[in-house]
């Protein structure tokens, strides 16, 4: 069906980000519903719930509405807020491969609709995760969004793979459930940067804050110093972490943002550097 706004472009702007580490009624009761949009059964949804929360299907429960409809959602709705994810990134992985799902036909159309109606309702609704290629990823905001997705895509199409696989791999600490691991996200996107830096100015063996030295013309002045700062803080946020300081998620984010934006910058540069 087209609705009004699709049929006149309008769309609702990004809401604030404010839910992570939960899973709220509103969000379970979707997941279930857009399931259904794609042709899952309630007693598919029910054998792969039982299968992640190690509970047995209620025999007594045999049609599928009310049901069963009602014990899947009974399951979900005390389930921990991350099996709640776990559940979505199950969903897709039975949409890519429906194998022990009697008259459930999976496909691609299917699992890119479940895929872009569950984007949409954590963009409109704040939540700050994401489904990219089948899996949830931590979502942040615009800013951060563009500065990594841009620094994989440069450093994958220089061949740079070392620092692209540490990008990925900050991403993956951030994206990590119940806990992201905040530390392991900036030793890694400090890595890549790290990594890039060497390449770029061919110094194999200096640390990031060196090169900023030793290379007055790699990065503008006073931007250089300020980078200082940012490699010795980040430095000290990544490999210190101190009793009684909880490291937050916002500040692991702005820090492998900074990280990816001057490796992005620094590749576009390489040029100088090997000519």
């Amino acid at each position: 069906m087209s609705t009004f706004s699709k049929r006149h472009g309008l769309q609702q702007a990004d809401a604030p980000i404010t839910i992570r580490h939960e899973a709220p009624d509103w969000l379970r009761s979707l997941v279930v519903r857009y399931a259904y949009e794609v042709e899952f059964r309630p007693s598919n949804l029910r054998s792969i719930l039982c299968d992640l929360l190690l509970e047995a299907p209620d025999s007594s429960n045999w049609s599928e509405f009310p049901n069963i409809d009602g014990e899947v959602h009974y399951l979900l709705s005390n389930a921990e807020w991350f099996h709640v994810y776990d559940f979505i990134e199950l969903i897709i992985a039975a949409l890519k491969d429906p194998v022990g799902m009697p008259g459930f036909g999976g496909n691609q159309d299917k699992m890119e609709r479940f895929c872009d109606r569950l984007n949409e309702a954590f963009r409109r609704k704040g939540v700050g995760w994401q489904l990219v290629d089948g899996k949830i990823q931590i979502r942040g905001e615009e800013s951060f969004e563009k500065s990594i997705r841009t620094a994989v895509t440069v450093t994958a199409a220089s061949g740079r793979a070392v620092a692209e696989n540490e990008f990925h791999a900050a991403l993956q600490d951030l994206s990590r459930r119940p806990n992201p691991d905040i530390s392991g996200s900036i030793r890694h996107a400090m890595a890549a940067l790290e990594c890039v830096a060497r390449d770029v100015t061919a110094d194999p063996n200096s640390t990031f804050g060196e090169i900023i030295k030793h290379y007055p013309g790699l990065v503008p002045s006073p931007l250089d110093k300020g980078l200082e700062k940012f490699w010795g803080y980040a430095s000290d946020q990544a490999r210190h972490v101190r009793e009684g300081k909880k490291l937050d998620v916002r500040e692991a984010e702005l820090l492998v943002g900074i990280a990816a934006s001057v490796a992005t910058y620094l590749i576009k540069k390489t040029t100088m550097f090997t000519s």
